[in-house]
């Protein structure tokens, strides 16, 4: 069967925050550990704002900034599936059997070896399950962007990102707890499920209720002008965060600077090994370009936003796990932005093969 990539051009661009994001999360750096210094009490007083290990500031934050991209989310597109069966068994397994793992394993390679010594020693383990809670949920919301990029097939994209958030449903709390289990890092299993229901479930639900009143009320025209009003919100909500975590994290960042390059280390090899596998196989079951693009993609990128809320709930604002799982945030745009690059200018070469053994054109499977 030919392959027939759907275009469409109402997809989100990049805009000027998302391209930047690098720079903003920079200047968030230098405001949060300006503030954290002048006024310290502020900082204490919103880290003292909990129920149940859950920070009530930061868990709106989260919901205003999460929320927003679950509502582009439709769920009634895995009927779908069917269509790109091989781009998205693929794609699932780096989600789920490659990348959670792949990332341990850096972990540990770098942060319990190679990197120890230039490390805090009290944060070592901290730091392992930033990484492991970062990698162990597949990206929602800028993967819309990453496929609009590299001329991916929207409607494969969009059956994937509701599958895999389906199963992130069911299987971020017992990857998480098996990972950190693994490498002896003890985590209160009832606050690690709390963080799904809180981070994962209830905005799943209120997303996909909202999702179909504004669609019974006035279509797609409607959810596309709520979406817009929601971006700066989204957005606004993020930045807000990453200055709370800075204003607690300033100390420890301005004592080992270098702790954050280290600690981008094993994030950025493990972006490229992940989107280089699932591109590769792709290409091994003879997968069309425009699916095998996102699917590379969609197995590289990470929801921060849910690793930065698991991270504040399970270890805390000062922790090195909330300060590894910002690290991604500050290297997400870049890194993928590289990976679409690399996807788009070897689309001769992907689909070389094809045409030299005289099999025909690739599948869209």
């Amino acid at each position: 069967m030919s392959a027939v990539c759907t275009t469409d051009s109402s997809a989100p661009v990049m805009g000027l925050f998302e391209r930047y994001l690098t720079v903003w999360v920079g200047l968030c750096i230098v405001v949060g550990i300006g503030l954290g210094y002048l006024v310290p009490g502020l900082f204490q007083a919103v880290g003292g704002l909990e129920i149940a290990r859950v920070n009530l500031p930061v868990a709106v934050l989260i919901w205003l900034m999460i929320i927003p991209m679950l509502l582009k989310v439709d769920f009634a597109a895995m009927g779908q599936l069917r269509e790109h069966w091989k781009g998205i068994g693929v794609t699932l397994f780096v989600n789920w059997a490659v990348k959670p793992f792949s990332m341990a394993l850096l972990a540990w390679l770098f942060i319990y070896g190679l990197f120890s010594e230039m490390l805090p020693a009290d944060q070592l383990d901290a730091y392992v399950a930033g990484l492991i809670l970062l990698a162990a949920a597949p990206c929602t919301a800028m993967v819309f962007v990453w496929s609009r990029l590299s001329d991916g097939d929207p409607n494969f994209t969009l059956s994937q990102v509701a599958l895999n958030d389906t199963i992130m449903i069911f299987a971020f709390a017992p990857i998480v707890g098996l990972l950190l289990g693994i490498s002896a890092i003890t985590v209160p299993w009832s606050t690690l499920f709390l963080s799904v229901v809180l981070y994962i479930v209830i905005p799943v639900a209120f997303g996909q209720w909202w999702r179909a009143r504004l669609l019974a009320r006035g279509g797609a025209a409607v959810l596309e002008r709520t979406l817009a009003r929601l971006h700066p919100v989204s957005l606004s909500a993020l930045l807000l965060t990453l200055v709370l975590l800075f204003g607690f994290q300033g100390e420890q960042i301005l004592s080992q600077p270098l702790i954050i390059v280290l600690i981008a280390v094993p994030i950025i090899i493990q972006v490229y090994f992940n989107s280089g596998l699932a591109y590769l196989l792709n290409r091994r079951l003879r997968v069309a370009h425009c699916v095998a693009g996102p699917s590379a993609l969609i197995g590289a990128s990470n929801f921060f936003e849910l690793a930065v809320a698991a991270a504040i709930s399970l270890f805390g604002f000062k922790s090195g796990a909330a300060l590894a799982t910002v690290v991604g945030v500050l290297i997400e745009v870049p890194v993928m932005l590289s990976v679409v690059r690399i996807v788009n200018r070897t689309r001769g070469w992907y689909e070389r093969p094809m045409a030299s053994t005289g099999a025909g054109k690739q599948t869209a499977a």
